[in-house]
């Protein structure tokens, strides 16, 4: 099953099952909790401080969440990653957000347009070494501002809940965007035609991807 990432506010946590499920989905999304491993109830109510019924009713909402998986008599087990959801998805994501970007290109506001300023001078402030954390947390916050600028909730659902994955959410990875990804932003941000098969090296292709970070590298001197 895939992960989904988009991590809620802990603003909305209001009672201590609330604090157990943040910091639990937390600990899941950013990987300290392996995908695939053993759950263990007492170990969290030791790290989080908290008794057996908010982390048992936490856990019991991960489930629901598909972040967790319940087995009979083997116990809960951090969720695994399942390629082939990653490649339903991928196909979706393909269509839905780049028409997002080109939404948000046109119906950006004014307020928009300055919280986009914010979020890049966060991306600038973090440096050529960035924590993979905060790397992570911008990363789903600008998704999830440009999804916003699109202006159409059922869109912004729907890429929220479905499309905000990661076939390894604890890793964090610099890559080049590929052609396609290159010649739609610099329309979209500059509204300039490049060709980006005469500038660019070509897309390699991995496990039937040309987004795979490994095949878009960047070069040691950056």
């Amino acid at each position: 099953m895939a992960i989904p990432l988009l991590q809620p506010s802990e603003e909305f946590a209001t009672s201590q099952s609330d604090r157990a499920y943040f910091a639990i989905r937390a600990m899941i999304v950013r990987a300290e909790m392996e995908p695939g491993s053993l759950i263990s109830e007492s170990d969290l109510m030791a790290t989080l401080g908290l008794g057996r019924t908010p982390v048992r009713e936490a856990l019991r909402t991960l489930a629901n969440e598909h972040l967790v998986e319940v087995y009979p008599r083997r116990g809960m087990f951090v969720a695994g990653i399942d390629t082939r959801d990653l490649a339903a998805l991928n196909e979706i994501r393909c269509e839905l957000e780049p028409f997002a970007a080109r939404l948000a290109a046109t119906r950006s506001t004014a307020e928009d347009r300055e919280r986009t300023v914010v979020l890049l001078e966060e991306i600038d402030n973090l440096g050529h070494n960035p924590d993979p954390h905060a790397l992570m947390d911008i990363d789903q916050r600008m998704h999830h501002h440009v999804y916003k600028c699109a202006h159409n909730a059922y869109l912004e659902t729907a890429l929220d809940r479905e499309l905000t994955v990661r076939p390894n959410p604890g890793r964090t990875v610099l890559r080049r965007l590929n052609r396609f990804e290159y010649t739609n932003a610099v329309r979209d941000l500059l509204g300039v035609e490049v060709d980006a098969d005469s500038i660019l090296p070509i897309d390699e292709v991995k496990f039937g991807f040309d987004n795979i970070s490994s095949s878009l590298s960047v070069t040691p001197l950056l």
